[in-house]
């Protein structure tokens, strides 16, 4: 049996990941509810640290970094009343760099994501952040959409275990492994970590 290819294979397409000189960074929803809050992800302490390379990455070129930061309601998950509102020590905004907040999964619904990527002059975003399946999922692909091209570093994201709707569990690696194979299909060059990109 011969071994599957992506459509973005089959088409041909250069399978380069997006250069860090030419592109922004987006790092979508790195708060502490995942963290210390009623969302804990797998893997989330190394997922951190690889975003704050990526972050170190970033800032050596003088690229910009857009943050986006999830809000939710009082009482809720994101409270923004909280702690586990704030984005996480580890991948900290610094006074220069844009933060978006946003409702929806994806970064570019209701926010001005757009229009601040486009005042950038970007065409590629390098994507990191939380939840793997959810958020970072959405907004990659709607960036397809909107003519961004995309490159996801993995080792940057994270998810967490799902009930899989027939009394069983998708483990979060499992999860993980089967969202970065879906958006490597069409959406996104997928990276395993900061090292991978090109420069």
């Amino acid at each position: 049996m011969s071994q599957p290819k992506t459509l973005l294979q089959m088409a041909g397409a250069d399978g380069t990941p997006h250069a860090l000189e030419e592109s922004a960074v987006l790092l979508i929803d790195a708060q502490n509810e995942y963290r210390t809050g009623r969302l804990p992800l797998t893997g989330i302490e190394p997922a951190l640290a690889e975003g704050g390379r990526l972050l170190a990455a970033a800032r050596d070129k003088a690229r910009p970094v857009v943050h986006v930061q999830h809000k939710g309601r009082a009482g809720g998950l994101f409270d923004p009343e909280t702690a586990n509102f704030a984005i996480a020590d580890p991948v900290a905004p610094r006074a220069e760099e844009v933060v978006i907040t946003k409702a929806l999964p994806n970064a570019f619904a209701g926010t001005e994501l757009e229009e601040v990527l486009r005042g950038l002059g970007v065409k590629s975003l390098i994507v990191a952040g939380f939840m793997t399946h959810m958020c970072v999922s959405s907004t990659v692909r709607a960036a397809l959409d909107l003519g961004f091209g995309c490159t996801v570093v993995a080792g940057a994201c994270a998810t967490r275990d799902l009930p899989d709707g027939q009394g069983g569990t998708i483990a979060a690696a499992e999860l993980q492994r089967a969202e970065m194979a879906a958006l490597a299909d069409r959406f996104a060059v997928v990276v395993p970590a900061t090292a991978s990109l090109s420069t």
